[in-house]
């Protein structure tokens, strides 16, 4: 092993870093994002994944991709996509949560 190579996470950090769900390894959510902004992110993935649902069953394209790009934000300002939110500065995740939160809450229903 180099010297300059990082360690491996333990346990603790693994477990609250990840969820494993049948074998398969899923970001957890920032746990530095305040409720209330996580409610409201959480929401927007809600209802994010249901119009994907509804635009795949009605075969509209065009609402799956405004869906997807709902889940897609609504995901990375929870910290569960882009850079790991444990290698960012706090307030840096937070301006960036809010900052999704934002562009959210002018997108089409």
């Amino acid at each position: 092993m180099a010297e300059d190579a990082e360690p491996a996470e333990s346990a603790e950090e693994e477990s609250a870093r990840w969820l494993v769900i049948k074998g398969r390894r899923w970001r957890r959510t920032d746990p530095a994002l305040p409720a209330e902004l996580e409610a409201k992110l959480k929401s927007h993935l809600g209802r994010g994944r249901s119009a994907v649902g509804a635009g795949k069953k009605t075969g509209d394209d065009e609402r799956v991709a405004r869906a997807r790009k709902r889940v897609n934000l609504a995901k990375t300002g929870l910290g569960e996509r882009g850079p790991y939110w444990w290698e960012r500065d706090e307030s840096a995740r937070l301006e960036a949560a809010r900052a999704a939160v934002a562009e959210l809450d002018g997108l089409p229903e």
